[in-house]
């Protein structure tokens, strides 16, 4: 309440904590222009924590223990996540220093964001005090009040649609870095270019300086999810399924007819399209009335009718659902040629296939496969056991002390087993 804070403002050191007494800071009006997150590990903090209780002449006790400074800490990270996640999300000014650095560091570096974030805000007085165009960035602008006052493009950026008349939209980002004010309306551009086209003359691209206008709504193209689409069932999609920008940029030849995917789809004047991938998908969404109103040929591709795996003769379905991995683990025996210790060379074959097969399946989890990864070059390594015992065991007697000191290991393999147990 001082007049010192009211103007040169203040700091809060350690507060707020949780994501209450961030609320409650907001019910009354304080809103922060800068969150500052010391990033510290839990060893220097304990460390730090236990350094200070040492210092003599404590303004005031605390229960600063190993055991209560580890509580807190542990505490500080559960609650600091919501904390970290809100400032984020509704005002962009969280900023994460790394607190291992010396104090003169970090003092500098919060030092240079406080003033990043001063600058941005006198810019913007000093511009819309003059009626001009401002940025926005850094002003702590919560999505709400960003919807609330949109200009007459909503989150489509106006330089594209004056320039190229492309519909790029916005809102799939929260910051405001390529935001901007002008005559108390926000506008959202794409590009770092395109926003300093906008704040050098914004009145060509606001009405009435505008030359193309936003199409009403429900003109606008917006995607589509695969559930979406298969709730809007018996509506069929449009083209029958080809891919309308692949079919127009390829000169709507016979070559240029490739079906899309449901995963990229597009509903437009009602009518639903899919597309070959996200680049044709992105495309149209720019660019609709270039690529909506399209007719096939006569003559189309033959209809290829999915063949379901399970169907196919036990010939088939092994060469169609496993024989690419059989090749590879088959390939991997023959180059490896194992041979492993009391075992048969089928056996040892066996086994390293199964091995192998385990390892490098793409439907097992990863703690399977690594685990299996281990299993396979343990028992490669054994493998080499004979040609390493031929070469080391010769027939001139040597000394314990004069021979390898992995000999006896290796040679008390004799008992070993490749095959795991149950409890494995």
């Amino acid at each position: 309440m001082s007049l010192v804070c009211s103007t040169r403002g203040y700091v809060l050191d350690g507060f707020p904590m949780t994501r209450k007494q961030a609320d409650l800071m907001e019910a009354r009006s304080i809103i922060p222009v800068l969150v500052v997150e010391l990033q510290l590990d839990t060893v220097e903090v304990l460390k730090r924590g236990l350094s200070d209780k040492m210092k003599p002449n404590s303004p005031h006790l605390m229960h600063d223990s190993p055991q209560i400074l580890n509580i807190r800490n542990s505490n500080f990270k559960h609650e600091v996540e919501a904390v970290r996640q809100h400032y984020q999300q509704h005002y962009q000014n969280w900023v994460s220093v790394d607190g291992h650095n010396s104090k003169w560091w970090v003092w500098n570096r919060i030092l240079d964001e406080a003033r990043m974030s001063m600058r941005h805000i006198h810019t913007y007085l000093e511009k819309i005090r003059t009626g001009h165009a401002a940025s926005i960035d850094r002003l702590c602008i919560t999505p709400k009040e960003l919807k609330s006052r949109l200009g007459e493009f909503s989150y489509y950026c106006p330089v594209s649609l004056a320039l190229h008349r492309h519909l790029v939209d916005c809102s799939h980002t929260t910051s405001l870095e390529l935001a901007a004010e002008f005559r108390g309306h926000y506008y959202k551009m794409c590009s770092r270019e395109y926003l300093e086209l906008f704040l050098e003359t914004p009145e060509q691209f606001v009405i009435p300086g505008c030359p193309h206008a936003l199409p009403p709504s429900h003109m606008l193209p917006k995607k589509l999810t695969a559930g979406q689409v298969k709730a809007r069932f018996p509506k069929q999609v449009e083209m029958k399924g080809y891919c309308p920008v692949t079919y127009l940029d390829g000169r709507q030849r016979y070559e240029a007819l490739v079906r899309g995917s449901v995963e990229y789809s597009v509903e437009y004047r009602e009518q639903i399209y899919i597309f070959e991938n996200e680049q044709k998908q992105d495309r149209f969404l720019r660019l609709p009335e270039t690529y909506w109103n399209q007719k096939l040929p006569d003559k189309l591709p033959p209809m290829s009718e999915p063949v379901q795996l399970t169907s196919l003769p036990m010939l088939g379905y092994m060469e169609q659902g496993v024989a690419r991995s059989i090749i590879k683990a088959l390939t991997a025996v023959g180059c490896l040629k194992p041979k492993f210790p009391y075992l048969s060379p089928k056996r040892s074959a066996l086994h390293y296939l199964a091995f192998y097969l385990k390892a490098f399946n793409p439907r097992n989890s990863d703690y399977i496969r690594q685990k299996y990864k281990k299993k396979l070059a343990s028992f490669e390594e054994n493998c080499e056991l004979i040609s390493y015992l031929g070469s080391t065991m010769t027939k001139k007697y040597r000394a314990p002390q004069e021979q390898p000191i992995d000999f006896e290991f290796k040679l008390a393999l004799r008992n070993y087993s490749p095959v795991p147990s149950e409890k494995n």
